[in-house]
């Protein structure tokens, strides 16, 4: 049987290692667990995570190559859309596979999740 595990992200891409660290979880749980559906949000600052083309600062991972490394072994990733809008990303290129949402849609997320883990 299939476990949901979601990963709430609020933190920006850079500055902390709040991001980084929720990130190589996903990655982790979808390297080695095949019974595993990992699903991350993006609110607050972490709606940046998902913009296209990012220029890492200097002593940084580059979470735009982490976000499409969970993407490309079948997690999902949503963004808060009033989170995008209100940071003024709303046009922004976003990277390809991600979607922007709502709260009504984490909200579903939440109750039919296995675990919620935030960052």
């Amino acid at each position: 049987m299939t476990k949901k595990i979601l990963i709430l992200i609020n933190d920006a891409p850079y500055g902390s290692e709040k991001a980084y660290n929720a990130f190589r979880l996903a990655m982790q749980l979808c390297r080695e667990h095949d019974d595993v559906e990992v699903r991350i949000f993006l609110m607050a600052d972490a709606a940046a995570c998902a913009v296209a083309n990012q220029n890492t600062p200097a002593g940084y991972y580059n979470i735009e190559r982490m976000l499409k490394a969970v993407l490309a072994k079948g997690g999902m990733v949503k963004i808060c859309g009033s989170c995008i809008e209100a940071r003024g990303l709303k046009n922004t290129m976003l990277t390809e596979g991600t979607e922007i949402s709502t709260m009504a849609a984490l909200a579903n997320w939440v109750i039919d999740s296995d675990k919620v883990i935030t960052f």
